[in-house]
């Protein structure tokens, strides 16, 4: 098969590729729909994934196919099925897969981290991690699944109340999406805080009452100690300090941007202790995949209408290379075959 295949260094090479063999509860799929996360970014510049990536391998967390092969064990699934795939497997011996906290194994493995993704024509997973897509979901949705189950898990740690007044902070795809979920909550009011004036717009018809450039003068001073909850979507120091600063009393911080390894943020813990704060971080989607799925087939969460740029398989070397000045919101790779 042809794919786009990371060599480390930040070098991606597009080039034949041996398809792993079908194991006896694997399916192997043709991609059809493949997510570019800022995870991949991450591994792109010598970052960790969610787990630890040893190249050469085909990137690619967020993806949907079609079965074209199972192995002798597989039941649940049949050539032709439409499935989207979670790409996390755990190992279910470890402490914390045995209390609960499978996202948290100590062996964690994923599609497109710790082996072949979905940016190949053709991708091996566990059956077990793979979910039927309704006839009505796209492609691109179900490619979708992946990182709206993410913030799916963010979300559910939230004590979220219609008295509450939210404070998103980044209005990107991931922003966009955790608004998507708040705004079904009925909460009182809603400010997203987003540095590009033209997703502005696009975030009040998402459901934000209002949303503001934190570089504006005054705004800064106007976020803080106004908000129940705030959500930080970027990874920035800046943007997860003012997330600390923007919280109220008794006020709740989820930490859900992806920060550097090497950053590091000024946080006073007498702030945190007398406005009794909980702050809160969110690793990857345990068991959401479903959820997600009923979301968006629901109509309660929109993801294709969020996508900004459309790339084909061929595209992903020089794409990957450009990809942070290219002001991609959120870019999906469609597969021709």
């Amino acid at each position: 098969m042809k794919a786009a295949v990371f060599q480390g260094n930040k070098h991606i090479e597009f080039t034949d590729w041996k398809v792993p063999a079908v194991g006896p509860n694997e399916v192997k799929l043709r991609v059809k729909g493949c997510g570019i996360c800022g995870t991949d970014q991450h591994i792109y510049h010598g970052f960790p994934g969610s787990a630890e990536v040893t190249p050469p391998i085909v990137l690619g967390h967020e993806l949907a196919g079609e079965v074209v092969a199972v192995g002798d064990e597989v039941t649940n699934l049949q050539v032709g099925d439409r499935v989207s795939v979670d790409p996390n497997i755990y190992c279910g011996n470890c402490y914390f897969c045995r209390n609960g906290k499978v996202h948290l194994c100590d062996n964690l493995q994923a599609v497109g981290v710790t082996r072949d993704g979905g940016m190949g024509e053709y991708c091996v997973a566990p059956a077990a991690n793979c979910y039927l897509l309704p006839d009505e979901l796209s492609w691109i949705e179900g490619a979708m699944i992946e990182p709206l189950g993410c913030v799916l898990h963010g979300f559910k740690k939230l004590d979220i109340r219609p008295t509450h007044q939210v404070l998103i902070i980044g209005g990107g795809f991931i922003g966009q999406l955790f608004l998507q979920l708040v705004k079904a909550a009925g909460v009182k009011g809603i400010i997203v805080s987003e540095p590009e004036a033209f997703k502005h717009d696009r975030l009040v018809e998402l459901g934000a009452d209002e949303a503001v450039s934190p570089a504006a003068e005054g705004v800064m001073d106007a976020l803080r100690h106004q908000f129940d909850i705030v959500i930080e979507c970027v990874g920035r120091a800046d943007s997860m300090e003012l997330a600390v600063k923007a919280s109220r009393k008794g006020g709740q911080v989820l930490m859900f941007g992806v920060a550097s390894p090497d950053t590091f943020i000024q946080v006073s813990p007498f702030e945190i202790f007398t406005k009794e704060l909980r702050i809160m971080g969110s690793f990857i989607n345990p068991y959401t995949h479903e959820e997600a799925i009923a979301l968006i087939e629901k109509g309660i969460v929109q993801v294709e209408p969020l996508i900004s740029h459309r790339f084909s398989l061929t595209d992903i070397p020089t794409i990957m290379e450009q990809y942070p000045t290219l002001r991609v919101s959120k870019g999906v790779i469609v597969h021709d075959s």
